[in-house]
């Protein structure tokens, strides 16, 4: 029998880094496209470009974090059908096998 995995929570450490590296990413790639050597549509097709960017990943980690949480809740549902069956199965009952 498999035991249930513990997530673990997200330490305030950790957060801070994270939301620290990719504010400042941003803010980096904000100023590369502000002087970068180009024309205003350049740059407005960069800065577009950077939004989509920003937006799909935040979008595909939304995404990712559903279907882990779905495919968790359905493991847990599983098991307690499983572990209900078990419970209810009598093996000294003759005639089953």
């Amino acid at each position: 029998m498999t035991t249930p995995s513990i997530q673990r929570p997200t330490t305030t450490a950790f957060f801070v880094q994270a939301a620290i590296s990719f504010g400042l990413s941003l803010v980096a790639l904000v100023i590369g496209i502000i002087k970068l050597p180009v024309g205003p549509w350049e740059r407005g097709f960069l800065a577009l470009g950077l939004i989509f960017v920003v937006s799909s990943a935040f979008t595909l980690a939304k995404c990712v974090r559903d279907r882990q949480e779905v495919e968790e809740v359905t493991n847990r549902v599983d098991k307690a059908r499983i572990d209900k069956l078990l419970i209810e199965q009598d093996v000294f009952k003759p005639g089953q096998v």
